[in-house]
């Protein structure tokens, strides 16, 4: 997914402000569920929560760059599943996070329903 960089993106500096790398991987995780006509959410009072980031902040990017969020499953297991987001810009990687994503289901941990783990099997 494409992300450009917007002034509302920076900081003073007019550099990227480093929790945004998480929001554009947010929106990328998101797309792969829109793109797919799913919502991320299994329903009401369900869907994926983080568990737990590690995040690597490897280079910068400022006002105007166009940005590439890519995203590749890393595991599934039966109620979570780790990804891997990268950030580029050209061909230079400037963030990088796995991101471990639980499956809830009324405050409960719970499996995660197939089609999501379909969806999930397309990006490995």
């Amino acid at each position: 997914m494409q992300i450009r960089i917007y002034y509302e993106d920076t900081d003073a500096g007019g550099i990227v402000y480093h929790t945004r790398y998480i929001n554009f991987c947010e929106r990328a995780r998101s797309e792969i569920f829109f793109n797919n006509g799913m919502l991320p959410t299994g329903g009401e009072k369900s869907g994926f929560v983080v568990r737990k980031i590690n995040a690597d902040f490897l280079g910068s990017a400022v006002l105007g760059d166009l940005l590439e969020v890519k995203s590749r499953l890393l595991s599934l297991k039966r109620t979570s599943t780790t990804l891997l987001q990268e950030v580029y810009k050209g061909e230079e990687k400037l963030f990088s996070m796995e991101i471990l994503l639980v499956y809830m289901d009324h405050g409960k941990i719970s499996r995660i329903p197939n089609h999501f783990n379909v969806l999930f099997q397309m990006i490995a």
